[in-house]
């Protein structure tokens, strides 16, 4: 079986990077058909005119463009893409790999266009003739994929989880003194990165590190100073953060969303054997058992954070547990050969 991986995708993103590795696994061809739009954005989509018209000029080239290959896999964020993949497939299937809702994300969670508003109807109208436009759509959990459903009309939705790379992520936990509570990623809404700083307060004895950049980025000026904050690092190198930290942490944030997502650093940390804190959602319970394979917390509750956090450090044995159960149910669940043989399924019934 071949694929084709097709449109404006953001290339280093895991989600689009971990399902390429994970087919190949399986032993599928993927062939790329890229052209860069999103490529060079740390902190997300830009929207501005030059952005605008760069896609624009993508779209136009993608629509010339006439891969080889059983079926299309457009990839996140594709939602613009879809009339291009349905003119270059001439007539093959084609897979939509959207990860989130455009009008979800940039009305509900980050809160750049009003709800109601004509920009957000737009939103939500290129949300709809996307999914409808795919013969099949993957979410990455089933609590996001019937939210998808309602939102676009779909009630087919398949869902495969996230997963991490694992020729980077691999096991190997070895925590360096002084312990460390790790975040990592996008400073958006969504992350509750307020609910970290505020347990970071609570728990002046324990050393933070959050590495990101974005849009809540003000929130760390007048962070403790046990908080250590990094921009950037690259992502070749996070599997050795992850490995060397006493935990990792996942998202915190009360926004809808974030009731209904798995972030990558989730599964990047079971992959690694670090042991997670996460919040307590339907979505982590589609995975983790809290006290086994992870400690969940309510979301947005700092003081509860602050305390998982301490149970970890004086704890190293039941650290160890943790982690090692987290690693397993990485494995049952979201490895690259259990979510590789996953994709390949649904590919192999859709053809």
């Amino acid at each position: 079986m071949k694929l084709v991986y097709f449109g404006t995708y953001e290339r280093a993103y895991p989600r689009n990077a971990q399902v390429i590795s994970c087919l190949r696994v399986a032993g599928v061809e993927v062939d790329e058909d890229h052209v860069s739009v999103w490529d060079d954005l740390r902190d997300g989509w830009s929207a501005g005119p030059g952005r605008a018209l760069r896609l624009a000029a993508a779209e136009a080239r993608l629509f010339t463009h006439s891969p080889q290959g059983d079926a299309l896999v457009v990839g996140y964020p594709g939602h613009f893409d879809l009339p291009a993949a349905r003119r270059a497939a001439r007539g093959r299937p084609i897979v939509f790999n959207p990860l989130v809702s455009l009008a979800d994300t940039l009305v509900g969670d980050r809160g750049r266009f009003r709800a109601g508003s004509p920009a957000a109807r737009s939103l939500e109208r290129v949300d709809r003739h996307a999914f409808r436009a795919a013969d099949l759509v993957v979410a990455d959990t089933d609590t996001h994929a019937r939210f998808l459903a309602e939102l676009t009309g779909r009630d087919d939705i398949a869902v495969c989880f996230v997963g991490a790379e694992e020729r980077l992520f691999t096991p190997g936990w070895e925590p360096t003194a002084p312990f460390t509570a790790l975040f990592v990623g996008k400073l958006i809404p969504l992350q509750g990165v307020e609910t970290i700083l505020a347990a970071a307060r609570a728990a002046p004895d324990v050393r933070f590190r959050i590495v990101g950049s974005g849009q809540l980025g003000g929130l760390l000026e007048d962070r403790p100073p046990n908080v250590e904050h990094v921009e950037w690092v690259e992502y070749e190198l996070l599997p050795g953060e992850i490995r060397a930290a006493g935990c990792a942490l996942g998202i915190f944030g009360t926004t809808a969303k974030a009731q209904r997502v798995i972030p990558n650093k989730a599964f990047q940390a079971l992959a690694c054997g670090t042991p997670l804190i996460t919040a307590d959602t339907p979505a982590a319970r589609e995975l983790l058992a809290d006290g086994e394979s992870a400690l969940l917390v309510p979301a947005g509750d700092a003081t509860a954070l602050a305390a998982a956090i301490r149970r970890l450090r004086d704890d190293p044995e039941h650290a160890r547990r943790i982690a090692a159960a987290g690693r397993a149910a990485y494995e049952r669940a979201a490895s690259e050969a259990v979510l590789g043989k996953r994709w390949r399924l649904l590919v192999e019934e859709l053809l």
